[in-house]
């Protein structure tokens, strides 16, 4: 038996409905700040629609933290987020009670006014969001080492070295005006055998010595080390900062303060570097342009030359475009006359470097018997044995592995795997061929084509090469260069070094000589810029031969015929990117013209494009297969003309934010991606 609930008087009942009906007491509203009581905010929320800064109070007891650029909580659609103070302001331009800052995360204005606007720049420029940009330029905090004051990185007192740079037209010219604080720009191409950490550190310096900031952008890890190597050599001691991704969050932001606190002057650094907030920049410099690595992979996908261009172009500094080769982008540069020349006189660049070429017709199994058994052309090996007697002999091999494709002996039709038709690879000598996607090995294979039983392999990796070099100079090291096992250097002792693109180790000295295998693979490749990535990985491999006072021996193997192969024999890089900038302005293709890209479901990109307000003269192209898991995905191809080019990015802002305020499918959007393919 339950107890009876208790009874009210009518009084008591009016009583308690009243309690019921008051309302709670409002809050005592919040003191504000007496001077500029309002913070522009930008929030950290990725989408489109809201790509904007927001307007909160800011209240007394923060005036004076919430500074311009300081980290802050925000109330914003119900949940506290992270967002950055913009800039305060007297009053607001929306009417209403704004709600007020949740808290200052940091003091610290990690966001200087440059950066900001750079990033705005980007983001449009890119056609993405500030707040995936700010990802990118500003690094997580990392609360200890904030709090930890910076140590100062002061440039000495320096004679600038113009002389240095007098083998180069132009070169000591700009390198003057570096040291007058003018902003000089140019497009240097480094010679083979010079030292190009040397010059590209002197120029930094040149910028300092006037007081301004310089910033030099790198392409890997192993680069910015040789630098940072030249740097300290040159000053006896550490005046510049390091800022790499792969440094560990505490070092990173290490660097990072000391940069936006204005304790360093010259910094150096990978792609992400190229937002670093340099104070009184005056100087931005990228090494080999050309490089894939520069193209950020996450969203926005910037690519850090446009990105120091456009801090070039937004703070009127210098600006320097150095390498060995010329990317077709740093020519259209040239024409535009944005940027001078600087280059070694023709003359002396046939003093520097001799390249030959020889056929590569099944690897011509000459009479040698030791070329037979390394299966070299003969040239080739009658160069490797020339170069030993010397020194260090490079060989340079596209395809890292063992031998990572096999064909038939008899009629060169591919191997396949009789389970799933995928390629199949030999992975080590004393392994049995196995198929590349699912693991089966190959067992009483048999060609398709013909019945043959007999395997070749006309793709070798880098570890066959030097397993079969080893066998034709069975008293010479060979070492192996690739992957993660990749060396920094060599010593100036004969020896065979294998390497593949990108990974071949420094020799001092320079190398006697180098191989160039397999031409063909790097030009096989679907690509828009397949010609000029291969010239790119040439030259970088043939320009460590030699040196200015002793030039080496270069032989490539591969069609004689082929452009690319010609500019690398005539060392004329900049005819092949005009070539190269005419076939592309006759097709509409970049950088003659702008392009973007739009990928994924096939009904959703229909329905985007009829809603894409595209500017005079665009075409859209496809669909075609997109490259993306999603097995049904397709991609779009939109180009206009240069000039068109920010009309284009701002119709992708519009259409990004109208289907993120619908709530539709995210699309994937690239304006100007390095690859087409």
């Amino acid at each position: 038996m339950t107890d009876p609930e208790p009874q009210l008087s009518l009084p008591g009942m009016v009583r308690a409905e009243a309690r019921k009906a008051k309302p709670p007491a409002e809050k005592k509203p919040q003191a504000l700040a007496e001077v500029d009581p309002v913070a522009q905010v930008l929030v950290d929320v990725p989408l489109a629609h809201l790509d904007r800064p927001f307007d909160y109070a800011v209240p007394a007891t923060m005036a004076e933290t919430a500074v311009a650029g300081a980290r802050v909580k925000v109330r914003f659609a119900g949940q506290d987020v992270d967002g950055f103070v913009l800039a305060r302001a007297a009053e607001s331009d929306h009417p209403g009670r704004l709600q007020p800052l949740r808290r200052v995360v940091s003091a610290e204005p990690v966001l200087s006014p440059e950066i900001a606007t750079l990033v705005g720049e980007v983001a449009a420029r890119y056609a993405g969001a500030r707040s995936d940009v700010l990802r990118l330029a500003v690094p997580a905090r990392h609360a200890a080492t904030e709090k930890a004051p910076s140590a100062a990185f002061p440039v000495p007192s320096i004679h600038v070295r113009p002389a240095l740079w007098s083998a180069y037209a132009g070169g000591a010219a700009y390198l003057e005006a570096l040291a007058r604080g003018e902003a000089a720009r140019a497009v240097w191409q480094a010679a083979p055998g010079d030292d190009w950490t040397t010059l590209l550190a002197e120029a930094a310096l040149a910028t300092a010595s006037a007081g301004r900031g310089a910033l030099v952008c790198l392409p890997d890890r192993r680069d910015v080390d040789r630098l940072d190597a030249a740097l300290r050599d040159r000053l006896g001691g550490s005046a510049h900062v390091v800022l790499t991704a792969d440094a560990g969050p505490a070092k990173r932001y290490a660097a990072f303060m000391a940069i936006s606190r204005g304790a360093a002057r010259i910094v150096i650094g990978t792609r992400a570097a190229a937002f670093a907030p340099v104070h009184d920049l005056g100087l931005v410099a990228i090494w080999d342009d050309g490089d894939d690595l520069y193209a950020e992979p996450r969203a926005p996908y910037p690519h850090a030359r446009e990105v120091l261009l456009l801090r070039a172009q937004l703070g009127q500094t210098a600006a320097l475009l150095g390498s060995h080769a010329r990317s077709v982008e740093a020519e259209y540069l040239l024409h535009s006359r944005w940027a001078e020349e600087i280059t070694l006189p023709r003359e002396d660049l046939r003093r520097r470097i001799s390249v030959g070429i020889t056929g590569d017709s099944d690897f011509d199994l000459a009479r040698d018997p030791a070329a037979r058994a390394a299966r070299l052309p003969k040239e080739a090996f009658e160069t490797i044995r020339a170069g030993l007697a010397i020194g260090p002999v490079l060989v340079q091999t596209p395809r890292a592995g063992y031998a990572t494709r096999l064909a038939c002996e008899r009629c060169r039709t591919p191997a396949e795997c009789g389970v799933c038709h995928g390629p199949l690879r030999i992975t080590d000598a004393r392994r049995p061929p196995e198929c590349a996607w699912c693991g089966t090995v190959a067992v009483d294979w048999s060609c398709r084509a013909c019945g043959a039983r007999g395997l070749r392999a006309p793709v070798v990796g880098e570890r066959r090469t030097a397993e079969e070099l080893g066998r034709a100079f069975p008293s010479v090291p060979v070492r192996v260069s690739s992957g993660d096992r990749v060396l920094a250097d060599v010593p100036a002792k004969p020896a065979i070094v294998v390497a593949t693109p990108g990974a071949e180790p420094i020799a001092p000295g320079g190398y006697a000589a180098a191989v160039l295998l397999d031409t063909w693979l790097l030009l096989a490749r679907s690509d828009l810029r397949a010609s000029e990535e291969a010239l790119r990985r040439w030259s970088n491999a043939a320009a460590l031969v030699g040196s200015g006072s002793s030039p080496g021996r270069v032989l490539a193997v591969g069609d004689p015929a082929h452009p690319a192969l010609q500019a690398l024999v005539r060392w004329d890089h900049s005819g092949f990117a005009d070539r190269e900038i005419q076939e592309r302005r006759s097709a509409h293709l970049p950088p003659a013209s702008r392009v973007a890209t739009l990928a994924g479901d096939p009904a959703e990109l229909e329905g985007a494009l009829a809603a894409l307000v595209l500017p005079a003269g665009a075409e859209v192209l496809g669909p075609v297969p997109d490259r993306s898991p999603d097995e049904d995905a397709v991609r779009y191809v939109v180009r206009v003309p240069r000039a068109s080019g920010p009309a284009l990015s701002a119709a992708l802002v519009r259409l990004q934010a109208q289907r993120s305020a619908r709530k539709q499918p995210h699309l994937r959007v690239e304006v100007d991606p390095v690859s087409l393919g």
